[in-house]
């Protein structure tokens, strides 16, 4: 009988995964790629970085974002240093007479959120009517905020996300990072296609100013670190379902570095994990914990071979199906970031997604996780 139960429910399972990814696929399909006219923008922008202890990498940021083909008279950029004890502010500061703006926070007693009181406070300083967001340490190309910012003319949308990848890999664990990046990555623009948005990155992200404030900001979900981007994002989604767009653009992607080490990446993903549970969108948790058990069930079906070999098939085709289907599903993300190299690792990504996913899932929602040398929740 428990054979039996086991059996049809990760045959069951096994299916709906399919059908999920296979959802996403069409999701990535659904949105064409945006081509940018010449026209000049007319849009005021401000671009907002929040940094902590960022001196090796703040600079390259800033230089990227000043040599962007966007009238100067039309952009403004403010970042704010969240409490540093490194040169931050001092290598901020010194862009100071190329209009670069800096705040500084002071709050003397703690908070939980300080990314998202960052963000708060540069946004009551902006002059732009569309607000852009990218982080410390990421690079982007001379046409990245041209291009942005003509798909948000063009669409009018109330909240953009927009492509964030891995770059400058030193070794095969960051190049595995950087493919299950893209899935994630991928995954966010799928339900964006589909009309049910579920996440983005504040490393590429650009909202109107006035539905920040219409929506009262981050009230409500500043009790949490993280969250700036996707909470957000289901506040917008939740007001306006029509008002979310995903700038499919290889000029508008913003280029980030994977985790050099296995305990700041888990850290990393146990903070991303950690919003789920406060999705405003309740089918948007409940896919989640179904993915999750169907890891979970490969798992256990695994682990039960040992006792009876018939399980090792019911493993491997489960195995089997969900491999083939995120490669179909990661075949066009890595075309469109055109690293198809990283495919080859999609094997061995499959397995050990599958111990990291059922990991994350229980830690991302259990207890607390170190981010930038805080111990936060």
């Amino acid at each position: 009988m428990v054979n039996l139960v086991v059996s049809i429910l990760t045959t069951i399972l096994t299916l709906c995964y399919v059908s999920v990814v296979l959802f996403f696929w069409r999701g990535w399909k659904n949105i064409p790629f945006f081509i940018r006219t010449k026209a000049e923008p007319k849009i005021f922008v401000s671009v907002l970085i929040a940094a902590r202890n960022e001196e090796e990498k703040i600079g390259k940021t800033i230089n990227d974002i000043l040599a962007q083909n966007y009238p100067k008279h039309l952009l403004q950029v403010i970042v704010v240093d969240d409490h540093s004890d490194d040169r931050t502010s001092e290598i901020i500061l010194s862009y100071a007479d190329r209009g670069v703006e800096l705040i500084k926070l002071n709050e003397d007693q703690p908070i939980n959120s300080y990314k998202k009181k960052a963000i708060t406070e540069a946004i009551k300083t902006s002059k732009g009517d569309l607000i852009v967001t990218t982080d410390a340490d990421c690079r982007m190309a001379p046409d990245w905020l041209n291009t942005v910012v003509a798909y948000y003319e063009q669409h009018d949308f109330k909240l953009i996300s927009s492509p964030v990848a891995y770059f400058e890999e030193k070794n095969f664990f960051e190049e595995m990072q950087t493919l299950e990046f893209l899935y994630l990555i991928g995954l966010g623009a799928s339900t964006i296609g589909n009309k049910m948005p579920s996440t983005c990155n504040g490393a590429n992200l650009a909202y109107r100013k006035d539905i920040f404030f219409e929506l009262n900001g981050f009230q409500g979900i500043d009790d949490l670190a993280s969250g700036d981007d996707e909470l957000f994002l289901h506040k917008v989604a939740s007001r306006y379902p029509d008002g979310i767009g995903f700038c499919k653009s290889r000029d508008a992607i913003v280029y980030t570095h994977a985790k050099p080490t296995l305990s700041e990446f888990i850290q990393q993903r146990k903070r991303w994990a950690s919003k789920s549970t406060r999705y405003k969108n309740k089918s948007v948790v409940a896919l989640g914990v179904s993915i999750w058990f169907f890891n979970l069930f490969i798992l256990a079906t695994a682990l039960l071979g040992f006792y009876n070999p018939a399980y090792w098939i019911l493993a491997g085709s489960a195995l089997l199906c969900k491999f083939m289907v995120e490669l179909l599903f990661l075949i066009p993300m890595c075309n469109f970031v055109q690293r198809r190299n990283l495919l080859l690792y999609q094997p061995i990504l499959t397995i050990i997604h599958i111990l990291y996913f059922v990991y994350i899932g229980i830690a991302g929602n259990s207890g607390k996780y170190i981010w930038k040398g805080r111990m936060v929740r």
